[in-house]
C-alpha cells in the first residue's frame, strides 16, 4: 500500500510522553489504511525530543517496512538521530539515499549535518560542508547555519575563523550577525584570554543596530573577573545598570565567585543577600562559589552553613557542592566529617565522581588513614569511576608520604599498559618517596627509567632529585643534575639555587658555594632566609677578606642590610 492511498485523516491523540508516542504508533500501524507519513513523521519526531534515538530509527525502519514513503522531514528526523548516536557516515549515508531518491536536501538537513559534525568534535569537516554549500549553491545558509558552525569553531578556540566570519556576515553575507552569534563569539573570546578584542566587539554592537542583553554583559564581566580586571568589570555592571538591563541569578553568580576568588567572601555575601530582596533566587552556582569561598579560607563550618541554606530553599545539592565541601573538610583534617559527608551522597541520588574519590583520597592521606585509601581505591574501581592522572599522583604522593614506597611502586608498576606509564610527574613524586625513605639508589634508578625512556624530567623533578643527593651529602651527584639541567635548556630557578647552595654550605664548601652564589645572582635571584644564614654561618670559617665576603656584601635582601652582615661576622 503506498501512501497515495492513505487516509489522512487520522486524527492524532494527544501525545504527553514517551510511552505514550510508542502506544500511539502501535495503534496507527493496525489502521487500515495506514495514516499519512506526516502523522508519522509527528509520533517519530516525539519519541527523538525524548532523546531515544535508537528507538526513533527502529520506528522510521518499520514505517518503510510497511511501504510508506518517508518525506523529507522523516528523512531529516533520522539524520538527526544518527547524528546524536555519534554515527556520522550512516547520517551522510541517508543524504546519500536522499540524492537518489530525488530528495533535493533542505536547509534543515545540512543544518542537522553541520550540527551532529559539532557535536562530535568534527569541527573542521563541519566547516568544510559549510564551505561546499556556500561554493556550490547546495542551499542558502540559514541563521542556524552560520549558528551552528561559528559555534564549532568557538568550541575549539578558532577565534580568527570566528571573526572573519562574523566579518564576512556584517559586510557581504546574505544574513547579518544577530545576538546569539556575538553573545557566541565574545564569550569565546573571554574564555581565550582575548578580553580586549571582546570589548572591542561589544562597543561595536550599537553602532550596528544590535542591543547587547543580560547574556552580553555576563559574558564580558565573567571574562574581566577571570583576568582580575575587576575595575573594568565594574565599569561594565555599571553601564549595564545604566542601561537598565536587570542582572539574573548568572550573573549575580559570577560576581559572586569572583569576590571568592579575591578572599572577599563576606561582600559575597553581600551580593546573595542582594540577590534576595530583588526576588532573584541564587541558584547552585551562586552557592557553589560561596561555599568554595569560605573552604578557601579555610571556613568550613561556614561554608557548611551555605550548605545548609541551600538545602533549606529546596535546592538539591549537585557533585560539585558535595566535592567542595568534602574537599574543605579534608583540608581541615577533619576527614570524619568528610567521610560521611561521602556516605551520604549515595542516599541522595548523586554519584560521586572521579572529583570525589580525589578528594576524599588526599583528606584520608592527610589525615594518616592509608587503610582506608586503599579500600576506595577499590570501590571506586568496582563503581566504574575511572581513575585519571591526578588520582594516581594522590594515590602515590600519599602513599610516598607515610612510607608505603614499595607500595607506590606496585601501583606504578601495574600502569605500564596505561597512557600514565610516561608521566613524568609520576617519576618526580617517586624520586621524592624513594629519598624520603633512605632509597636513594632506587631513585637514581628512576632517574635512568626516564632517560632511557627518552622522558624529559621536568623542573619539578629536578629540584626534587638535587634536595634528595643534598640531603645524603652527595654533592657531585647534584652539581651533576644542575649541569644537565642546563645542557638541555631546563632553567633552574630560584628553588633549584637555594636548595644546592644550601647542600655545598652545610658542608663548609665555600669555594663552591661562591661560584653558585655568583651564577645565582648573575640569574637575577636571591637567596632566601635559610641560605642567607648559612652564608652568615659559613664566613668566620671563611676569614673576614675572603671572596665569599665580598658576594655577601654585595646582596642586599629584603630586611637585611650590611650591619646585620657584620654584626654575623663579629658575634660568630
Amino acid at each position: 500500500m503506498t501512501s497515495k492511498t492513505m487516509n489522512t485523516k487520522y486524527k492524532l491523540p494527544r501525545i504527553t510522553n514517551f510511552n505514550d508516542a510508542l502506544h500511539v504508533f502501535d495503534v496507527m500501524l493496525l489502521r487500515k489504511p495506514l495514516p499519512s507519513v506526516t502523522q508519522f513523521n509527528h509520533v517519530i519526531g516525539v519519541v527523538a525530543k525524548t532523546k531515544n534515538y535508537t528507538t526513533a530509527l527502529s520506528l522510521f525502519k518499520q514505517i518503510n517496512l510497511r511501504g510508506i514513503a518517508s518525506s523529507l522531514y522523516t528523512f531529516n528526523i533520522s539524520i538527526n538521530c544518527y547524528c546524536h548516536l555519534n554515527q556520522i557516515s550512516n547520517a551522510f549515508a541517508i543524504l546519500g539515499t536522499l540524492f537518489k531518491q530525488g530528495h533535493p536536501p533542505d536547509v534543515a538537513t545540512y543544518n542537522t549535518l553541520i550540527n551532529g559534525l559539532v557535536v562530535n568534535d568534527r569541527v573542521i569537516e563541519a566547516v568544510e560542508l559549510f564551505k561546499k554549500l556556500v561554493k556550490e549553491k547546495l542551499c542558502t545558509p540559514s541563521e542556524v547555519t552560520y549558528g551552528a558552525v561559528i559555534n564549532g569553531l568557538c568550541k575549539v578556540g578558532y577565534n580568527d575563523r570566528v571573526v572573519a566570519l562574523v566579518g564576512f556576515m556584517e559586510k557581504q553575507g546574505p544574513l547579518k550577525p544577530n545576538l546569539i552569534v556575538y553573545n557566541m563569539v565574545i564569550d569565546s573570546l573571554c574564555k581565550d584570554g582575548m578580553v580586549d578584542d571582546s570589548l572591542e566587539m561589544f562597543y561595536s554592537l550599537m553602532s550596528k543596530g544590535v542591543e547587547p542583553n543580560v547574556v552580553t554583559y555576563s559574558c564580558l564581566i565573567h571574562g574581566l573577573c577571570n583576568f582580575g580586571r575587576h575595575k573594568e568589570a565594574n565599569k561594565i555592571l555599571k553601564e549595564m545598570n545604566g542601561r537598565g538591563v536587570l542582572l539574573n541569578a548568572h550573573t549575580y553568580s559570577i560576581l559572586v565567585n569572583a569576590l571568592c576568588r579575591e578572599g572577599l567572601v563576606q561582600d559575597a555575601e553581600g551580593v546573595v543577600g542582594t540577590m534576595i530582596q530583588k526576588g532573584i533566587d541564587p541558584n547552585l552556582a551562586t552557592f557553589n562559589a560561596l561555599m568554595d569561598g569560605y573552604c578557601l579560607r579555610g571556613k568550613v563550618n561556614a561554608a557548611k552553613k551555605v550548605f545548609d541554606q541551600m538545602l533549606d530553599r529546596g535546592l538539591i545539592p549537585s557533585v560539585i557542592s558535595y566535592n567542595t565541601l568534602i574537599n574543605g573538610y579534608g583540608k581541615k583534617k577533619k576527614i570524619d566529617e568528610a567521610t560521611k559527608l561521602f556516605e551520604g551522597i549515595k542516599h541522595k541520588g548523586v554519584k560521586p565522581n572521579v572529583v570525589t574519590y580525589n578528594t576524599l583520597l588526599h583528606g584520608l592521606f592527610q589525615a594518616g588513614r592509608c587503610s582506608s585509601t586503599k579500600e576506595l581505591y577499590d570501590e571506586m574501581q568496582n563503581e566504574g569511576v575511572i581513575p585519571n592522572i591526578y588520582v594516581y599522583r594522590t594515590l602515590l604522593d600519599g602513599m610516598c608520604k607515610n612510607h608505603q614506597v614499595s607500595e607506590a611502586v606496585t601501583i606504578f608498576r601495574s600502569l605500564e599498559k596505561s597512557e600514565f606509564a610516561d608521566d613524568v610527574s609520576l617519576y618526580g613524586i617517586l624520586i621524592k618517596g624513594c629519598f624520603t625513605d633512605k632509597k636513594q639508589n632506587l631513585a637514581q634508578s628512576f632517574l635512568e627509567e626516564l632517560s632511557s625512556k627518552g622522558l624529559q624530567p621536568d623542573l619539578w623533578t629536578y629540584n626534587v632529585m638535587i634536595h634528595g643527593f643534598c640531603t645524603y651529602g652527595l654533592l657531585d651527584e647534584a652539581k651533576e643534575i644542575l649541569v644537565k639541567m642546563k645542557n638541555i635548556g631546563c632553567v633552574p630557578n630560584s628553588i633549584t639555587y637555594n636548595v644546592i647552595l644550601q647542600g655545598f654550605l652545610k658542608r663548609k664548601e665555600s669555594q663552591e658555594s661562591k661560584i653558585l652564589l655568583e651564577e645565582m645572582v648573575g640569574r637575577g635571584f636571591t637567596p632566601d632566609s635559610r641560605t642567607f644564614s648559612l652564608l652568615l654561618d659559613l664566613v668566620p670559617d671563611d676569614g673576614q677578606n675572603s671572596d665569599l665576603i665580598n658576594v655577601i656584601q654585595k646582596l642586599k635582601p629584603k630586611g637585611i642590610d650590611n650591619s646585620c652582615l657584620l654584626l654575623g661576622s663579629v658575634d660568630s
